[in-house]
């Protein structure tokens, strides 16, 4: 470590991170100070075509993946607030389909999946400092998920970096840290023990995903061609539409290998082919399937320093106080070791697998009749719906936070099966029994509330 990051990994000894999390960011504080963006040029890049389908293509892997069963843990990354949603406390115990919320169903799902074939899959949550207690007490009501394994381990924090002179941001409070992305999965596997706690319990696979995507449950037959094909890393990816295409994306280095781009790692020329949702067609569902040995033994190759690509996410120290100082947050993506694990693969699954919630249009949409929840407690699209999900698009002046949501919504949401897209401009209150169809959208006159009466009917008579 270079005299320049000595105060880094002082700040980090101090709030106890752990030696191997410290070597971790000291490596990407180096490549800062060198000069590194963490940009990824469209012209180093190409589309990726030609992956195989889940459902078609794979081939009937499914009494493998049961005999995997026994053998696979779920990681779900429990990390998130929600603060953009006004919330304050974990975003996965949120209710969004119901009255139940994402920790919930992802404990029925479990408990389905255990009824369903007799093997008891444990959960492990990647919990950050400020959603651990919170999240455990809500795991507590289902005692049938003890599987002796510890409920969570936690996801580490690093210090923000000033642009200005590149040394850390000051303060001790929570504004001057920030956690180093969800590729510090790898690393807290690690330092927690978890990794080697697992191995020693006969663990070999973890399917890994985000806590707030209920379409991601395990798949006995992608578990099976995970372990027939021995593949060391799987990402599932998903086609990518319009409403995809602020969101990362697969591509393949034109010198070979699999590559995720996120959004921060697209240049300002880069943008339109960033977002050309044709040229680049899958984007990552972040739900993937790894091979504990081979973490492990890469791991071990890499003196516990996965290697992970540089994420460079310039933002202001205070992110509601544009006018303090300007930082940069170094992250990596759990996605991104496609590129670092020898064999690694994608497989297209279907859209069923996709259901998360990043703001509260994404939740309206969860509530309506546009998803529904299954035998195995997975919510996902509404067969009716052909794999296409609906594109909700709410005024954030008067939808941002939840309690904005709620007062606007009193009765729920409406019927949105049939619905293309909803736009909502202005300050709309719903009514009961609202449905929408085709392109629908509502809009109060400027500095004026509007009521959509009970049993509206809003959009084109046809989807």
């Amino acid at each position: 470590m270079t005299d320049a990051f000595a105060p880094f990994a002082a700040r980090m000894r101090a709030l106890g991170q752990p030696e191997l999390a410290i070597r971790t960011f000291a490596t990407y504080y180096e490549q800062l100070r060198a000069g590194a963006t963490g940009l990824l040029p469209e012209a180093d890049i190409e589309p990726v075509t030609g992956l195989p389908d889940a459902d078609t293509d794979l081939g009937d892997h499914h009494a493998a993946g049961q005999a995997a069963l026994p053998h696979t843990v779920v990681i779900k990354l429990n990390g998130g607030l929600g603060t953009g949603m006004g919330m304050t406390r974990a975003k996965s115990l949120l209710p969004v389909k119901d009255g139940l919320s994402f920790l919930d169903l992802v404990a029925r799902q479990l408990a389905a999946l255990h009824n369903a074939s007799g093997a008891h899959v444990p959960l492990l949550l990647m919990d950050s400092f400020r959603t651990r207690e919170d999240s455990l007490a809500a795991l507590a009501r289902y005692p049938e998920l003890d599987a002796g394994l510890p409920l969570d381990f936690l996801q580490h924090q690093v210090p923000k970096v000033l642009v200005d002179g590149l040394a850390p941001a000051d303060g001790d409070d929570d504004v001057a840290w920030c956690p180093p992305g969800h590729g510090d999965l790898y690393t807290a596997l690690v330092t927690s023990g978890t990794l080697a706690r697992l191995r020693e319990r006969g663990f070999r696979w973890a399917f890994v995903s985000n806590a707030d995507n209920l379409g991601a449950t395990v798949d006995l037959g992608i578990l099976g061609y995970l372990a027939d094909r021995g593949l060391p890393f799987l990402m599932e990816v998903a086609d990518r539409t319009e409403a995809d295409k602020k969101g990362g994306h697969l591509a393949r280095r034109r010198a070979g290998g699999l590559v995720l781009r996120e959004s921060a790692q697209c240049a300002p020329e880069d943008a339109e082919a960033f977002q050309d949702w044709r040229r680049h067609a899958y984007f990552n569902t972040n739900n993937l399937w790894v091979d504990l040995d081979a973490l492990a033994a890469l791991l071990d190759a890499r003196d516990g320093v996965l290697g992970l690509p540089l994420i460079r996410n310039r933002k202001t120290l205070d992110p509601v106080d544009p006018a303090s100082p300007a930082v940069y947050q170094l992250e990596t993506a759990m996605g991104a070791a496609i590129e670092v694990f020898e064999g690694a693969g994608a497989v297209r699954v279907s859209r069923a697998r996709f259901a998360p919630v990043k703001a509260t249009s994404d939740l309206l949409a969860l509530w309506s009749d546009a998803y529904v929840r299954d035998a195995g407690e997975r919510v996902a699209l509404a067969p009716e719906r052909a794999g296409a999900p609906v594109i909700v698009d709410l005024d954030p002046r008067f939808y941002k936070l939840i309690g904005d949501l709620e007062r606007r919504f009193p009765h729920g949401a409406p019927s949105l099966l049939g619905c293309r897209h909803l736009t909502v401009r202005g300050d709309v209150t719903f009514g009961a029994g609202v449905v929408c169809v085709g392109d629908a959208r509502v809009e109060a006159p400027d500095g004026e509330a509007l009521r959509v009466p009970d049993g509206a009917r809003l959009g084109a008579s046809t989807p």
